[in-house]
């Protein structure tokens, strides 16, 4: 699913307060939600479900690149000709892509890419990306060391 595919959720205290809590723990039990926002778990269970299905959340398993077998991480700038939602679309088709936002200012589009090595990240580049209609040219900003990662901002 597209950001643009997306449509706008209302979300009320009770939502805001589920996301919150997933947020600082995704496996954390309905029931503990439940105690926390004022629902029962059954209430609770029904609405994650909803959040889930509407696309306003995700529940996953966030890993060390590094310890699962990606050595290498880089942020790519691609500066481009065309349609830039066409192009992030094609982009995020990418199987190594994990991120990818249309910009303003020196790149029209940023996309992070997780690689085993140098060499599969010159392969995902070259064969993948450079390659693609509209890309006029690509700066890669290999990653040395994460400093901070978060996923708990919370909601607005």
């Amino acid at each position: 699913m597209t950001q643009r595919d997306r449509t706008v959720v209302a979300l009320d205290a009770a939502a805001k307060g589920i996301i919150e809590q997933l947020q600082e723990d995704g496996r954390r039990a309905y029931a503990t939600i439940g105690k926390a926002v004022g629902l029962s778990e059954a209430a609770v269970r029904q609405r994650v479900q909803r959040l889930q299905e509407s696309g306003v959340i995700q529940i996953v398993a966030v890993t060390d690149p590094l310890q699962v077998g990606f050595r290498r991480q880089a942020m790519i700038g691609i500066r481009a000709d065309g349609d830039l939602n066409e192009l992030a679309e094609q982009v995020a088709a990418v199987a190594e892509v994990d991120y990818v936002v249309v910009t303003a200012g020196s790149f029209d589009v940023l996309v992070e890419v997780v690689c085993e090595d140098d060499e599969h990240l010159l392969t995902v580049l070259n064969d993948a990306i450079r390659a693609l209609p509209g890309v006029r040219s690509t700066e890669t900003f290999v990653y040395l060391r994460l400093h901070k990662q978060l996923y708990n901002w919370g909601t607005r």
